[in-house]
């Protein structure tokens, strides 16, 4: 029962008559909609809700969950009806302002490509625009109205380029174009500082440059310390005409040249891309910055050119320079080196050949790029060719270390178990280095007694160990020295190696940092993308690849058959001799016959065993299968791109390693100098030196290591590979 002067209880019900929904309160109706439209049923649940219907309520009136009604209302409270109502069909790539400048631009005379470089998309996006919409013809221009003589002069014109009307509209596009969504604000023109262009290089003369990878400018300082820029300069001289559209006006397309455009790639791979493709996600204004260019190229300009320069090169001789260099600056204290394989699947349809994928436990088709670090776990050498085994391998991998460190330099070279073989020492021993691994298989039985050991690693941690040692003799090698480490008072590995002199736990501390490779191929793979292959262009030739014999194989089902048949007939005649209960008249009827079929039978079996061992048991891949063909993978290009993705590794572990002397956090150093590659700053060019301005890290500790770290390389400070003017770097000042 109702009391008096109370408000009538809501009956509110949900009715659907014919595809529409109706909200009533009563006989008052409050909404009516499709029944297909969410954003209005959306609106009606958050509206209920404001108007002080229970959240479970209005979730039970429209067959909704009361969690998905308070998502709903707190949509609403952060996007009002932007947040109820979700956009269907994909956004498009320019808003109606954007569409209309592209209408007026394309008016005026401006090319398809120097639009989609302007506005941020690619040509076939503006040519739609185009036929859609039509161009809108340039308006003659009125004569300038005579100004009063205090008015500002045309030299002092803030924000006047070169191309005047040009560098306003670019500014009003970069201030429009966000993400593809159109700003509520009218874009503001601010003052410009436009860069200065040397004729015919593309390079940057003066100007004050925003850029979001500032912070890979610090990599120049090992580029310098290794002598990049000599190194660079001696690609072939040839340049190339950049399609990206002009710098400025008169000055026409833009030329880069090869010493900046390596680096340009170099500083991509450094801050992360895998591939060249990948410097479309880069700014390309910003990531040509750092290599002292008025802009990165586009990508059908990056790549052509760059294979040109591989094709022109010798690239391990490139990086057999750059290594020596590095070595040379700042060598190990010891001459230990660790080798190991790397394998890079292949999916194309190619009869590549195949190699043995440990992330997958299968064989498949793909490449083997061997790998050498030094003790610090820098990339010293690599060799890259068709997947086998370290056996194979090591050579060649020896001779270009040998290259890099010169032919008197004493070496001590690691591996895993997976090389202890008496081939992989022999090969070592032939070009004179030393080596050092793990037993593989079983442990051998040691006589000898163990003693306590002393290591202090590269963390200054000493490490007790007890280690017995003695020389044994290796099978198909000859004498070498073994150590057994113990643990709890059994041996629980063994190390193999032919050095006699070095002391045991420096062997087996040495041993034990070949880790050191695996996290290098862990960095590089996941970092700087070196299971690329970048070239799919491949030689065919006839497949030598020796192979089962299928004749071999045919020759032994043969013998099998026969060793069968033959064991049948001395089973049948041994049968008939033994059979108590048959008469002896029957028996000896038919033992001629039994010692036919047994002699037939032996005469088989000689006959197969003779033939199965005139045939081979591998032959040639094309004599099993005639036309046969495998595929040589042209490796040139691909390996040019290896040295740029070393030299970027290298120069991240340097400037990783230099920061953790003040930053002292040995578990994210690394993760540490990875984000300040990508810290955000302002590249000043001036006529005689070029000022990198840091943004501020918002970490205290991590702000002051890298204050410590730009002080330290402005003791010595780098240039830009083919620039002259030296960098300094400085951190901005705190934010109040």
């Amino acid at each position: 029962m109702q009391l008096a002067g109370m408000p009538e209880p809501r009956r509110l019900r949900r009715t659907v008559i014919e595809g529409t929904c109706l909200i009533e309160d009563g006989r008052q109706v409050l909404f009516c909609y499709d029944v297909a439209d969410t954003g209005m049923r959306n609106l009606a649940v958050v509206a209920l809700t404001q108007a002080k219907v229970a959240v479970k309520d209005a979730a039970a009136l429209f067959g909704l969950t009361p969690q998905y009604v308070s998502e709903l209302r707190g949509r609403a409270r952060k996007e009002g009806s932007a947040g109820l109502v979700k956009a269907m069909g994909r956004p498009p790539k320019l808003t109606p302002r954007q569409v209309r400048r592209v209408c007026e631009l394309a008016g005026q005379g401006a090319s398809k490509a120097e639009l989609a470089r302007l506005f941020g998309v690619t040509r076939p996006v503006i040519l739609e625009i185009i036929n859609r919409y039509g161009v809108i013809p340039a308006q003659p221009q009125l004569p300038d109205p005579v100004e009063p003589e205090d008015t500002v002069g045309p030299d002092e014109t803030v924000g006047q380029g070169r191309d005047g009307g040009v560098a306003v509209a670019e500014s009003v596009a970069a201030q429009s174009v966000s993400g593809g969504s159109e700003s509520l604000a009218e874009p503001v023109i601010e003052p410009v500082i436009e860069p200065v262009i040397e004729p015919g290089a593309g390079r940057v003369g003066t100007g004050s440059l925003p850029c979001r990878y500032a912070g890979a400018m610090l990599a120049h300082a090992f580029f310098a310390r290794v002598g990049a820029e000599q190194v660079f300069a001696s690609l072939p001289a040839a340049r190339a005409k950049a399609a990206s559209g002009p710098a400025g006006a008169g000055s026409g397309p833009v030329v880069f040249d090869d010493v900046a455009l390596v680096c340009a790639v170099t500083l991509a791979f450094g801050l992360g891309i895998s591939s060249v493709e990948g410097v479309k996600h880069l700014d390309r204004a910003g990531a040509g910055a750092l290599a002292g260019l008025v802009t990165l190229p586009e990508l059908r300009t990056l790549r052509p050119r760059l294979a040109a320069i591989a094709d022109g090169v010798d690239p391990l001789a490139v990086h057999t320079r750059l290594a020596r260099a590095m070595l040379a600056a700042d060598a190990p204290a010891v001459g230990v080196y660790f080798v190991d394989d790397h394998f890079v699947p292949y999916s194309g349809a190619k009869p590549v050949g195949k190699g043995w994928n440990t992330k997958r436990k299968s064989a498949m088709p793909g490449r083997a790029d061997t790998l050498v670090t030094d003790l610090r776990g820098r990339a010293v050498a690599f060799v890259t060719g068709e997947p086998s085994g370290l056996t194979k391998t090591l050579p060649p991998a020896l001779a270009q270390l040998r290259a890099i460190t010169g032919p008197d330099t004493k070496i001590m070279l690691g591996f895993d178990r997976g090389g202890a073989y008496a081939s992989v020492f022999t090969a070592c021993r032939d070009a004179g280095v030393d080596w050092v691994t793990y037993r593989r298989g079983a442990l051998a039985a040691t006589t000898a007694t163990p003693v306590g050991h002393t290591y202090v690693d590269r963390d200054a941690v000493a490490t007790r160990v007890v280690l017995a040692e003695e020389i044994i003799e290796f099978k198909d090698y000859g004498p070498c020295r073994q150590l057994t480490l113990f643990e709890d008072g059994r041996a629980v590995l063994q190390v193999l190696t032919c050095d006699t002199d070095a002391p045991a736990a420096a062997l087996l501390s040495w041993l034990r940092a070949r880790w050191r490779i695996e996290n290098a191929f862990k960095d590089l793979s996941a970092h700087h993308g070196i299971d690329w292959l970048c070239d799919y262009t491949a030689d065919l030739i006839p497949d030598t690849t020796l192979v089962a014999n299928p004749a071999r194989t045919a020759a032994k089902k043969t013998l099998a058959a026969a060793q069968d048949e033959h064991a049948a007939a001395g089973r049948a005649l041994a049968a008939l001799l033994t059979t108590p209960t048959r008469p002896v008249k029957k028996i000896n009827e038919q033992v001629p016959a039994a010692h036919k079929r047994l002699t037939r039978a032996a005469d088989a079996l000689a006959q197969a065993q003779a033939t199965l061992k005139t045939i081979p048991a591998k032959v040639p891949a094309n004599a099993a299968t005639p036309h046969a063909q495998r595929a040589l993978p042209r490796t040139r290009r691909r390996t040019f791109q290896m040295v740029l993705r070393l030299l970027a590794y290298n120069a991240e572990l340097w400037l990783a390693d230099h920061l953790n002397v003040y930053l002292r956090d040995n578990d994210e150093y690394r993760a540490h100098l990875r984000h300040l590659l990508h810290q955000g700053g302002v590249i000043d060019y001036t006529p005689d030196t070029i000022m990198v301005t840091l943004n501020r890290p918002d970490s205290p500790r991590l702000a002051r290591a890298l204050t410590h770290l730009a002080e330290e390389l402005n003791h010595t400070p780098p240039r830009i590979p083919g620039d002259h003017r030296p960098i300094t770097y400085r951190i901005a000042e705190p934010k109040h």
